[in-house]
C-alpha cells in the first residue's frame, strides 16, 4: 500500500498499556500507518521494539497483542505516545504539525512510574515541547527502534536500551 503524500489528521485510537505496577513509561510519537492498521503499538514488521524488549526481559518474542501486553505488564513497563492528535503525512515524524499532546497524567496518576523513556529523537523533542509541565520525572532519549533508524543494529539497540532502562529503575 502506497502512503499518501497529503497531510491527514490522526487521532490516537488505542489506549496506553500500564497498570499499578508500571515503573517505567516508554513513549513513542504516534502510531505509524502500519500500527494503526494493526490496532497496536509498533506493528510494523521491521520495527525492532518488541525484539529489543524481549531480549532485555529474557522473554520469548511476543506475537499477539495480548502476549505483548502481558510481557510489558509482567516487567513493569508502560507504553503510550506523546501525541494524542496531529496532522501527519503517512508515518513521517518529520511532517508532524498541529500537535495535541496526550494527557500523560492518565498513567502518571495511577502508576509508580520512576522514569520516562522516549523511543527516538522526535518523541524526545515532542515530549520536551509539549509534556514537561505534566511531570517532574526524568526523561531519557533512547535510539529509535524504527526501521528508519537503520544505522542501529538490533544488538546495538538492545545494548543501549538495556543500559538506559537499568539506570532508569527497570
Amino acid at each position: 500500500m502506497m502512503e499518501s503524500r497529503e497531510y491527514t489528521h490522526i487521532t490516537h485510537e488505542f489506549a496506553p498499556v500500564f497498570d499499578e505496577r508500571s515503573r517505567v513509561l516508554i513513549l513513542g510519537t504516534l502510531p505509524s500507518v502500519k500500527s494503526r492498521e494493526g490496532r497496536f503499538y509498533y506493528h510494523h514488521p521491521q520495527n525492532r521494539f518488541w525484539k529489543v524488549l524481549a531480549r532485555i526481559t529474557g522473554t520469548e518474542l511476543p506475537v499477539t497483542i495480548d502476549a505483548k501486553k502481558k510481557m510489558l505488564l509482567d516487567h513493569g513497563i508502560a507504553i503510550w505516545d506523546v501525541i494524542q492528535s496531529c496532522d501527519i503525512i503517512g508515518s513521517s515524524d518529520s511532517s508532524i504539525r498541529n500537535v495535541v499532546p496526550a494527557n500523560l497524567r492518565l498513567i502518571l496518576d495511577r502508576a509508580p512510574v520512576q522514569t520516562i523513556f522516549a523511543n527516538g529523537g522526535k518523541a524526545y523533542e515532542l515530549f520536551l515541547r509539549y509534556c514537561t509541565d505534566m511531570t517532574q520525572l526524568p526523561v531519557v532519549k533512547l535510539p529509535s527502534t524504527s526501521p528508519a533508524n537503520a544505522a542501529w543494529t538490533l544488538d546495538r539497540l538492545v545494548s543501549a536500551w538495556e543500559e538506559a532502562l537499568r539506570q532508569g529503575g527497570f
